[in-house]
């Protein structure tokens, strides 16, 4: 999915993230003593986490693409693939608030550890039903949710974490590291999942997947993060789980330059989802279900994500960093999105791919740049919680009606001979895909048009000078 992720973990016992002496932390506590024993802290932490989260990723990203054929393949319904997507997204979305909350009180450490954990127990569910046959359309909407609930706990938990274990002038990097990560899977796993399908199977692909967790898993514990200081924004938080979890909204609300960059993402993940989650659908329909060629397009668009990770780590970011978010998301719909609803061949697509997923890293960075550097620390789960329900509530809306208005308004209308087929037949062609097709050519020009109209209003072009930077970022400047 695209812009702006976020995540949380679970027990009312523990007050905030002092360490317990309860026997179960255990493990944990001695974790972060060898991590500080080995020096590993700041930039050399984070290092050690992203090296497990790169070889998590390859494997999550060769799971998902042997699913994504498998469901065509048993289905062929984009509405299929589109409740796949919603039932893995929604729950993430609505369990944010309290996820965030969780966050504020709980060792942020222990937390990413139990998100990826969920996410592992889920991939196992999936191989056992595969393996023993019974696996089946609906199996992947349970299993989708129940990752979702703890992924729900992983953002915020994770941009915390890093808020702590690093200095501002190096948020921007992080991202561009994470996004390295994410683009490097991505470039590898499709290819390399369709060449295993024929040798080792889904089921031994999701053997890798369920590995290379618990390798991150690991990676985790052998590092330390610091916990957050107590400030006056934190105080005023404190309260019950229903007044901590809405307390992120109120910090936005009473925020304009916050909110109205939220709004933003709210609008450009509205349609983009739209179009982005039949990105699989079209090229299967448009190429009569060519996987090795789905897998090089999907590899040319993560290239470009990790060029993208590359240019922001070295060079970390625009100086102004709103410009990368609105200035990025008018560059990737209008040369990513609308490209490739233009296209008709792979290197079209491939290119438009590319260009999608270079932008990506430049506007997730620089926007996460400017949160890590605005949000007092302490409050950072539940603000960035509620940041995310904010941005991504509208995205498992378009889900379901991306998959819907594809089956059942746009393939059909583009038909030979359909009620679209003489606006647009020229553009795109017709027949299977070609609906689709049309529905990134006007997802493409209104992200476009999102992103200069965030330009026209102050708060959010001048977010940078209006809000001030908390006391953390301010001493590592």
């Amino acid at each position: 999915m695209l812009y702006n992720s976020d995540q949380h973990r679970i027990s009312y016992g523990l007050q905030s993230s002092e360490p317990s002496g309860s026997t179960s932390r255990e493990p944990l506590q001695a974790g972060t003593r060898l991590g500080m024993a080995l020096g590993l802290s700041g930039m050399r932490a984070f290092t050690i986490i992203w090296i497990g989260q790169v070889l998590s990723l390859m494997g999550t990203a060769m799971t998902g693409f042997a699913l994504t054929i498998w469901a065509w393949q048993s289905t062929g319904e984009a509405t299929a693939l589109a409740l796949v997507g919603f039932f893995g997204f929604a729950p993430t979305i609505l369990f944010s608030p309290i996820a965030g909350a969780l966050v504020d009180r709980w060792n942020r450490k222990l937390v990413v550890m139990l998100a990826d954990l969920g996410a592992c127990i889920a991939t196992i569910a999936i191989l056992v039903l595969y393996s023993t046959g019974n696996l089946q359309i609906w199996h992947l909407y349970i299993t989708g949710a129940f990752a979702s609930v703890f992924q729900s706990f992983h953002f915020p938990a994770y941009s915390a974490a890093i808020t702590m274990m690093l200095p501002k002038d190096q948020y921007a990097r992080a991202s561009g590291m994470i996004s390295m990560a994410q683009s490097a899977s991505g470039i590898f796993a499709p290819v390399s999942a369709a060449a295993l399908m024929g040798i080792i199977g889904i089921s031994g692909i999701m053997t890798i997947d369920v590995m290379t967790c618990l390798f991150a898993v690991g990676m985790v514990l052998l590092v330390s993060i610091p916990n957050p200081p107590s400030t006056e924004e934190g105080r005023k938080g404190k309260g019950s789980i229903w007044t901590e979890s809405i307390y992120g909204f109120r910090y936005i609300i009473e925020r304009p330059s916050l909110l109205g960059l939220q709004l933003v993402f709210f609008a450009i993940n509205l349609t983009s989802t739209f179009s982005a989650i039949l990105f699989s659908p079209m090229i299967l329909a448009r190429t009569k279900n060519n996987q090795v060629l789905l897998g090089l397009v999907q590899s040319a668009g993560a290239a470009g994500g990790l060029i993208g990770g590359i240019l922001l780590t070295t060079w970390g970011g625009p100086k102004r960093k709103v410009n990368g978010v609105l200035m990025g998301m008018v560059l990737l719909s209008l040369l990513g999105v609308l490209l490739t609803g233009l296209g008709r061949d792979a290197y079209l697509w491939a290119l438009a791919s590319f260009f999608t997923l270079l932008m990506i890293p430049i506007i997730n960075g620089s926007n996460q740049a400017i949160w890590q550097a605005k949000v007092v620390p302490d409050v950072q789960g539940r603000v960035f919680a509620a940041r995310l329900l904010i941005a991504q509530i509208s995205a498992p809306v378009a889900m379901l009606l991306g998959g819907f208005m594809a089956d059942n308004v746009f393939e059909p209308a583009m038909s030979p001979g359909g009620t679209l087929s003489s606006i647009f037949g020229g553009l795109v062609g017709t027949g299977p895909g070609a609906g689709m097709a049309v529905m990134f050519l006007i997802t493409g020009i209104l992200g476009g048009l999102i992103g200069l109209i965030g330009y026209a209003f102050r708060e959010i072009r001048d977010a940078e000078d209006i809000l001030p930077d908390h006391q953390l970022a301010k001493a590592a400047s």
